[in-house]
This record gives C-alpha cells, sequence and structure tokens, in this order.
C-alpha cells in the first residue's frame, strides 16, 4: 500500500506542535499504534524539521507544508518524511558550542533516519528524511513494529 498525506500548517510553535500530533495519528491510522518504535521516531524527526522550519525559515506571512508518504517497494518498505518552507537557504547548522542550548535537531535527524536531504524548490526547499519501516502490526500476527538499524549516510 502506498498512501501520501500533505498539509500546509502556520510557521508558528504551535503549527510544529501539530505536524508532530498528525504525523503520530496518520502513522497510527496507517497501522503504526502511537507507542511504536516507528510512530515515535517518526515524530522526534517531524519535530525537529519542523521546529526548523519555524526557528530558522519562517517568513512573516508564510506556512509551512509537512508531507508523509508510505512507499512500498520489493526490498523495503519506507515512510518518507518532508518538512517544506519558504526560505531557498540551504545552509546546514550543526551545534558548534558544547554548552548551546540548540544545534542538535539535523544531528538527530542523521543519527534516527536511513537517509535525509535537502531539495530545491521553486520557492523554497523541502528537507526530508526516510525510515524504514516494518509490516505495521495491524498486518502481522504479533506486535512489534520497529525500524531497522541501518542507516546510510546523508545526502545533501
Amino acid at each position: 500500500m502506498n498512501a501520501e498525506i500533505s498539509t500546509r500548517l502556520s510557521a508558528t510553535p504551535r503549527g510544529a506542535r501539530l505536524a508532530r500530533r498528525l504525523t503520530a495519528q496518520q502513522l497510527d491510522a496507517w497501522g503504526h499504534p502511537y507507542d511504536s518504535d516507528v510512530n515515535v521516531t517518526a515524530q522526534q524527526v517531524v519535530a525537529e524539521l519542523a521546529a526548523n522550519a519555524v526557528i530558522h525559515a519562517r517568513l512573516p506571512g508564510r506556512d509551512f507544508e509537512l508531507r508523509l508518504g508510505l512507499r512500498h517497494s520489493e526490498s523495503e518498505p519506507t515512510l518518507r518524511i518532508e518538512v517544506s518552507d519558504p526560505r531557498a537557504d540551504r545552509q546546514l547548522r550543526y551545534v558548534t558550542d558544547p554548552d548551546a542550548e540548540g544545534g542538535r535537531g539535523l544531528l538527530l535527524v542523521t543519527l534516527l533516519s536511513r537517509a535525509w536531504g535537502v531539495t530545491e524548490r521553486v520557492v523554497g526547499k523541502t528537507v526530508w528524511a526516510e525510515l524504514p519501516l516494518k509490516e505495521p502490526e495491524s498486518h502481522k500476527g504479533t506486535s512489534g513494529t520497529t525500524i531497522s538499524g541501518h542507516r546510510e549516510s546523508p545526502t545533501h
């Protein structure tokens, strides 16, 4: 089953919070319960990408877009998370000061996802991440939906 949803959210802390909640709800609807590893990991990745869109890429009067897609290929089912914002700035910001309060979001995305990257758009950019999926619990005889430990290097 391939499936996709997309929604625009206000570029505010409330919009970022809503993106995480919508992700949890949609993955549950797709057969990955709220407390499954897949759902929890997807929520964390969406939270980081949405926070970056709100904090670093916000333009007054412009929203950000959340897109979630399930891709079932012969090799491995994948959840693709995309957060698009109106700012074309692709400069990646990593923590440089160990005592800083921020700057670790993309490090978390790197550790939690199999691959991630940035794609240019006509207006702005899309930051995407892919998470490998196991079969949803609703399609298995036993519980235990998990994300595999395999991860590729990020592509920029």
